[in-house]
């Protein structure tokens, strides 16, 4: 909730009006009278509606935070990626089968928009042309080191769960024989974030951990904090600076806001942005302030992330696929979009850390996807069209819904 919605205001207020924004958008879903591919539909949803139904939720609760574009976005996602499992299963195709001009009816210009310093000309070109097509059936796996997360014996408390799962850092690493480490930082404490990065990269160098990368958690608003960060590690633990393969969002979400000159820290590794890149306009902007990548998220809706994707990858810009903890379906169009987008490197997944058993009824058909293996997820039981859910073997027991729109009683 707090990286949905970052506010003073309680969980539960915050909770009961996203689950009442989700129902909003169910309505409205329903009636959106469009036909056509699920990113024409998706990407005129966005621009012709949701705003419009933040500004009225707004309105109702006037003396209320406002709904970010975020948490909008997050739950408009369920629904736009929906769309496209539903056009795939019409079709009788993969949905990263159908990004290309026999399915779409206008190409990315209709959507994007270059920069001027670059050669690139949108007409005549589609995400397709954006996309790895020969897919590879495994991934690896970028693991989740919380700011919490014991690293040594000696930072245990006796308050561990007792679940059958790792705590240790060395032990996830032993048992999932990982080779990326995903280190979460403070922001605010110089002297901690650099232990903490010291800790993590002699326990990956003592266990072979290939790559690692640091994410300052959207709190440092001087460059001059991560740089020095970054010239201290150079200096005295070269090894470990030359593990990390890049930078994720370490300044402010709001970019707009928050014009940052980011260009002292991607001189050094590159930077990714991620809770700034709701869309591919805010990607541009990130461009133009020294950002070199982005990194993507399903739950944003994938047709944002694939209109970013295209966008930023005919600017030069890095991309990865970076995970909002997502357990049971909500795996497969997540690792999907990492397979066909050709990432840095694999995919951050991480329900199988906080969410271990979430997902057992989808783990009987997809086993690969739920357990990391050497390092890797394997994808090669999602086949068939859409998204290849083969929801109809999960045999999973559903909630009665709260209410239904659209469909015939």
């Amino acid at each position: 909730m707090q990286w949905v919605w970052p506010s003073m205001s309680a969980f539960e207020v915050r909770h009961t009006r996203l689950r009442r924004f989700c129902e909003r958008l169910a309505r409205r879903w329903s009636d959106f009278d469009m036909a056509g591919h699920p990113l024409e539909i998706g990407e005129a949803f966005q621009q012709e509606v949701l705003e419009a139904e933040s500004e009225q939720e707004y309105r109702e609760h006037p003396s209320e935070d406002q709904l970010p574009l975020l948490a909008t976005l997050v739950c408009c996602s369920p629904f736009d990626i929906a769309l496209y499992d539903a056009y795939g299963r019409l079709h009788g195709k993969s949905v990263f089968e159908m990004l290309n001009r026999d399915y779409m009816n206008r190409d990315l210009s209709a959507y994007l928009e270059a920069d001027a310093d670059v050669d690139v000309d949108f007409h005549g070109q589609f995400p397709s042309d954006y996309l790895v097509h020969d897919r590879p059936q495994s991934l690896v796996a970028w693991h989740l080191v919380g700011g919490l997360d014991p690293i040594s014996e000696a930072e245990l408390t006796g308050d561990e769960p007792v679940d059958g799962h790792p705590v240790l850092l060395g032990d996830w690493i032993a048992r999932d024989g990982l080779q990326c480490l995903k280190v979460k930082l403070r922001g605010t404490d110089a002297a901690w974030d650099y232990d903490r990065l010291v800790s993590v990269g002699r326990v990956a160098q003592a266990t072979g951990v290939q790559q690692l990368t640091a994410d300052f958690n959207c709190t440092v608003m001087d460059p001059a904090y991560v740089v020095a960060i970054l010239d201290r590690l150079a200096a005295e633990e070269p090894a470990i600076y030359d593990s990390i393969l890049y930078i994720e969002q370490p300044f402010p979400y709001d970019l707009e806001e928050y014009r940052i000159d980011v260009r002292e820290v991607s001189r050094r590794k590159l930077l990714l942005l991620d809770e700034s890149a709701h869309n591919w306009q805010l990607v541009r902007l990130g461009r133009s302030l020294g950002w070199s990548g982005v990194a993507l998220k399903t739950c944003k809706t994938l047709t944002g992330a694939l209109l970013s994707l295209c966008w930023a990858k005919a600017h030069g810009m890095a991309v990865m696929v970076q995970d909002l903890t997502n357990p049971m379906i909500a795996q497969a169009p997540h690792v999907l979009l990492a397979a066909h987008c050709g990432t840095l490197m694999g995919v951050e997944t991480n329900a199988m850390q906080f969410y271990p058993s979430a997902s057992d009824l989808e783990a009987k058909v997809h086993p690969g996807l739920y357990r990391r293996r050497d390092g890797c997820i394997d994808l090669s039981s999602l086949r068939g069209s859409g998204f290849g859910y083969r929801i109809e073997e999960v045999h999973r027991p559903l909630p009665v819904a709260a209410a239904r729109y659209g469909v015939a009683e």
